[in-house]
């Protein structure tokens, strides 16, 4: 498998897990250390363990097994490094404060988005519901 085949798969297994802003950054022409960065975020520190965990159990379901991990105590920024390609899940301020994307400025860069299935129609988020009197407190009136 390529490393860019990789890291579109590795892209795929985050979005199963709801990561957002799912960035793929080229380093092919500019460091022998990697080719490629996968970079996403998550809204809460559970959100950052899930989508790691997806990560490394779907990339290990193809065959392709995790070399080196980073991160999996604090839960802001894990890091899986699978050589060819180093997969960055951030907490959404931790992305923020660290900015790889201005960092790697010169990098070649694909924004990746959840598919939609033909004919599927992507929900929005639900409205939270308002909350109803109870009879109890209509009563009390």
């Amino acid at each position: 498998m390529t490393s860019r085949n990789l890291a579109k798969k590795i892209a795929e297994f985050a979005l199963s897990k709801k990561a957002s802003d799912v960035l793929l950054l080229d380093l092919r022409n500019l460091t022998s250390t990697t080719d490629f960065f996968v970079i996403c975020s998550a809204d809460s520190d559970t959100q950052v363990r899930a989508i790691a965990d997806a990560v490394e159990k779907g990339s290990a379901d193809i065959g392709m097994k995790v070399w080196h991990t980073e991160g999996l105590q604090a839960s802001t920024w894990i890091i899986l490094d699978f050589v060819d390609v180093v997969v960055h899940v951030f907490h959404r301020e931790a992305r923020s404060y660290y900015n790889l994307e201005r960092l790697w400025s010169d990098a070649k860069s694909k924004l990746i988005e959840d598919k939609v299935e033909p004919g599927e129609v992507k929900k929005p988020m639900a409205k939270p519901s308002k909350k109803r009197k109870t009879t109890a407190k209509r009563q009390a009136k």
